[in-house]
């Protein structure tokens, strides 16, 4: 494969090889063209052998496609039938020591290099998706505020207009919800009088909407609602779908009084003068966004548009979270990357040829869109043009002929390039097309000339698969997928007129992003029925939105029903607190017998017992000046206990409780004993409660009315545990209280917010009907998950609230909690989805069978789906367990639903609780109130939103009072011993 030849090479691909050896009396391109290249190169034009590396050719016909690689070795497969003789010709004749083969070297970019342009690319479109990086990034990634592509039910009828170079285009879009099939189109064309693009901006505006009259009045168009989708492709800050403010004109456009303006209204009160006032602009858009949106179609949606003409452009749709400078947090949002202006930073400056410099020194823009001018075919040929003009020089082509020809700027143009690399009949062909310029060419400079028209194209080929590599990547790993099956929108005159483009963009980017596997789609009048397309899914959406917010209302509160509930917590809690009054209060109001927080002088041993359920935890608390240090043990009740006789239950618990002291080596210490008993009780006493009823699967007899501490200290003297002595028992509001009151002083307020919800205060004793006595403060147990059983919330009680409630087994009760807590949310959004699929807004109408079960859809879900960006794994996961067919717009309408269900609860929750801060400010006769909330519960903990909702809420509806919250760590026991504690502190029998 070393052998020369002095005959020309005449191969379909010239050398992609660059060298890093000179050659005395070479032109200023040979001499700025001189550095060392990386070991492994891609082959983007012609395979041949790499210096230093072995390369396997096989000759078939059709693609190159690189095969594999191991270390440095490369197979590459090329499709053409070459004699082997032509084979050596061209090897001898690109030897790395002529002008041709550096200048071939030069314009071969490393596979190496090309992994390094597409980390740099990912990264730069994260700094352009940032908003503390944005503005100093090349890819400006726009939002477009198209957050859906076309599902192939839209119909009507859609008006565009489309602002070209010197013409407005105007068409009329008829879809019939085929799947976008067979769309029926009528449209003409204006041109534009030069004065009107360079004078003011109110003619440009007025000439345009004279253009969307006259067209209307022949098509002789009587259409009610006329949605119309503006093309206007010049740079713009675009802040909604149907607002953009002109930041700067380009393409020869300089009207006046229109930057910094919202070119959409300009355009629509323009149309308003024409008395049009069926027409109405609801979509603007550019051309790379009209690609993507033209390709999709029999609901197959298309997420990525590549523009290849005489500028370059990638459009594609990303998750709506990392659009940091839009306010839209769900779904995905299409982004105009302007990936145009990569490499300005100098990031692209070891890859630019001394042609490259030239064309960007003679451009209107030095040093501005490096990334396009080395791939829009506004300068292929331009840059073409400085090859041969490098290499006339070096009396490697053109000798003996005039190549002043080529000095002139525009004299090659990228349509001839394409002819060139193009052709089929061969040298005669490309020989005249060189001649049709003035040159004299001979076989070998035609040859060379198509090497280098090759290399020029394959390596813009090459650039193009490096960014929509970067740009596939970056959508599979932010979606946390795996491999990532995606269409791609294509159109521009290189994508239309290199034979090969497909083929190499294809084959670069399997070697990129081999996660990813894109299917080009070719454009059909993209940037027209494209903006039909926008158009046609922002009114589709629009409805669809409308219908959706309907259903929707009736959970959606505003401040003055927060207000109202707030209102009705403050008169229920007066009520559960009155002496007459308590009894018909739904808010029971409870007196706990707790009558001070920890002041943190509290000092000793304590055991606690923590009895809710068939398992219970018994725990020694240690309270020293350094903190607390506990240790425990759970302990099982099995059935039969559970269901015996109370004696049998309560002798088990002091069994567990003795075998803990004996493992603690605590049985020779008397130690004061809180007790966590979460049953309901009427308390008479910190150490005395009766059990109303049993719950949880227990049964034990003889029992229910009984004082449950009594029966405890009854089981230690039957088993002559002398050492047990019972102070306290609470339940898990007051454990959680005392609990982070302990760490914080000014912790006064226990709430939880869970599987189910309750709160607890420190009351005035003054206003505690219920108990004697007018001094200091009690802990009031609210039990509020019943406020409202007596009708008071009726009024935001909505029809999913009354199904759920009505198939509960305790209908009519704990109404509030029915609001509120984790056992009902997911119950309350699983209805919510089926009268969406009646309604055709969910799951094409068919939900899976598996949705109509209750309980199916688990509170749990809405913490994952709410999670910010979709976390798609899990989504698709859940949507996998519930056996529905949803789409991706059907993922972002169900997180709207369970985003609405969670925040009314945690607005009712914060509107209860703001009742209580408030009441407790006005009873201390404060202005302001600075006060801690200690909180436990899945809820409020693991929910991404729930706990920032509340929080935000109360400070709305009690803006006088300063709410600390304080999340709660083992409340229910450690708080029981606290409780212990400071009942010890106070009766002086501390240590």
């Amino acid at each position: 494969m070393g052998s020369r030849s002095t005959r020309p090479q005449s191969g379909r691909y010239g050398s992609a090889q660059r060298s890093s050896g000179s050659e005395a009396g070479g032109s200023a391109y040979s001499d700025r063209s001189r550095r060392a290249a990386p070991r492994h190169a891609l082959l983007t034009s012609t395979p041949m052998t790499v210096v230093g590396h072995s390369c396997h050719l096989h000759y078939r016909r059709d693609s190159v496609r690189m095969l594999h690689r191991n270390d440095s070795r490369w197979s590459i497969e090329t499709e053409d039938r070459f004699a082997i003789s032509r084979l050596v010709n061209q090897q001898q004749d690109s030897s790395p020591s002529t002008p041709i083969q550096r200048a071939l070297r030069a314009l071969t970019i490393p596979l190496e290099r090309l992994h390094i342009m597409k980390g740099h690319m990912m990264q730069a479109m994260r700094r352009g998706l940032s908003r503390h990086t944005h503005s100093r990034a090349t890819l400006k990634m726009l939002p477009t505020y198209i957050c859906a592509t076309p599902d192939g039910t839209e119909k009507g009828d859609f008006l565009v207009v489309e602002l070209c170079q010197s013409q407005v285009r105007t068409l009329l879009v008829t879809l019939l919800g085929d799947g976008n099939l067979n769309p029926q189109m009528m449209y003409k064309t204006f041109d534009m009088p030069e004065d009107i693009m360079r004078g003011e901006g109110e003619a440009l505006f007025d000439f345009i909407a004279q253009c969307v009259s006259q067209f209307l009045a022949n098509a002789n168009s009587s259409l009610e609602y006329l949605p119309l989708g503006f093309v206007f492709p010049f740079s713009c800050r675009q802040t909604q779908l149907n607002k953009a403010e002109l930041i700067s004109w380009s393409k020869g456009f300089s009207c006046r009084d229109v930057v910094g303006k919202d070119v959409v209204q300009l355009l629509q009160s323009a149309i308003n003068k024409q008395e049009l006032s069926n027409v109405e602009v609801v979509a603007l858009m550019n051309d790379t966004v009209g690609t993507m949106m033209t390709c999709s179609t029999e609901g197959r949606p298309c997420e990525v548009a590549l523009i290849a003409d005489k500028g370059s452009n990638c459009c594609f749709m990303v998750e709506a979270h990392l659009v940091e400078t839009a306010d839209e947090t769900s779904g995905r949002m299409c982004i105009n990357t302007e990936w145009g202006r990569f490499g300005d930073d100098g990031i692209l400056t070891d890859i630019l040829t001394p042609y490259d410099e030239c064309v960007d020194e003679e451009s209107s823009s030095p040093g501005e869109k490096r990334f396009e001018k080395m791939v829009g075919s506004l300068y292929l040929g331009e840059i073409t043009r400085h090859v041969l003009i490098a290499l006339a020089a070096e009396k490697a082509l053109f000798t003996g002929s005039s190549v002043a020809v080529l000095k002139e700027k525009g004299v090659l143009k990228t349509h001839q390039v394409l002819e060139i690399i193009n052709i089929e009949e061969g040298m005669a062909m490309t020989k005249r097309a060189l001649e049709a310029l003035g040159l004299q060419p001979n076989e070998r400079d035609c040859s060379r000339v198509q090497q280098i028209c090759r290399a020029v194209v394959s390596r813009a080929a090459t650039l193009y698969a490096t960014g929509l590599s970067a740009v596939l990547s970056f959508m599979c790993r932010t979606r946390d997928m795996d491999q990532l099956l995606v269409n791609v929108g294509v159109d521009g005159e290189l994508y239309q007129g290199h034979t090969r483009f497909e083929e190499i963009l294809l084959s670069v980017t399997k070697l990129l992003a081999p996660e990813c596997v894109p299917t080009l789609l070719p454009s059909t009048d993209g940037s027209g029925r494209g903006a039909a397309m926008v158009t046609a899914v922002a009114v589709r959406l629009e409805a669809q939105r409308h219908e959706v917010a309907k259903v929707l209302a009736p959970l959606r509160l505003t401040h003055d029903d927060l207000v109202q509930v707030q209102a009705l917590m403050r008169q229920e809690m007066e009520l559960g607190l009155g002496r007459e009054t308590h009894a018909n209060a739904s808010v029971r109001m409870l007196p706990t017998y707790v009558c001070h927080t920890p002041d943190g002088t509290e000092l000793g041993e304590f055991l606690a017992l923590d009895l809710g359920g068939t398992n219970f935890r018994v725990l020694v608390v240690q309270v020293t000046e350094q903190g607390i240090r506990m240790a425990s043990e759970i302990y099982v009740i099995p059935t039969a206990v559970m269901q015996g006789t109370g004696e049998e239950l309560f002798d088990h618990i002091i069994d567990c409780i003795m075998n803990f002291q004996q493992k603690q080596d605590l049985m020779t210490h008397t130690l004061p004993l809180g007790f966590t008993f979460s049953f309901p009780c009427q308390q008479v006493g910190l150490d005395k409660a009766l059990l109303l009823t049993w719950t949880k699967g227990f049964s034990a007899s003889g029992c229910v009315g009984q004082d449950v501490v009594q029966l405890l200290r009854e089981a230690a003297e039957r088993k002559h545990h002398v050492g047990l002595k019972v102070v306290a028992l609470v339940n898990d509001t007051v454990g959680t209280m005392m609990s982070c009151g302990y760490e914080d002083p000014k912790c006064e307020i226990g709430l939880i917010v869970g599987t189910g919800t309750n709160a607890c205060y420190m009351e005035e004793m003054r206003n505690v009907g219920t108990v004697e006595g007018d001094e200091g403060r009690m802990c009031i147990n609210m039990e509020w998950g019943a406020f409202g059983d007596n009708g008071c919330l009726d009024h935001i009680f909505t029809s999913f609230d009354k199904v759920v409630d009505d198939q509960t087994i305790n209908p009519g009760k704990q109404r509030f909690e029915k609001l509120i807590s984790g056992m009902y949310l997911g119950e309350i959004v699983r209805h919510i989805l089926l009268a969406m699929a009646d309604k055709e807004l969910l799951f094409h109408g068919n939900p899976s069978p598996k949705l109509y079960t209750k309980d199916i859809f688990k509170t749990k879900f809405l913490s994952t789906i709410e999670l910010n960006g979709l976390a798609p794994r899990q989504i698709r996961q859940i949507l996998q367990d519930l056996e529905l067919d949803a789409s991706f717009e059907d993922s972002v309408l169900m997180r709207e639903v369970c985003h609405t269900v969670s925040m009314r609860a945690a607005q009712l929750c914060a509107a209860g609780l703001a009742a209580v801060v408030e009441k407790m400010r006005e009873n201390r006769g404060l202005d302001k109130l600075s006060i801690t909330v200690g909180v436990d519960g899945t809820l409020y903990k693991l929910h991404p939103n729930f706990s920032h909702c509340l929080q935000r809420t109360l400070r709305d509806l009690a803006p006088n009072c300063t709410v600390s919250f304080m999340p709660s760590e083992d409340g229910s026991g450690k708080g029981a011993a606290l409780v212990a504690a400071v009942a010890c502190r106070i009766s002086g029998l501390g240590q």
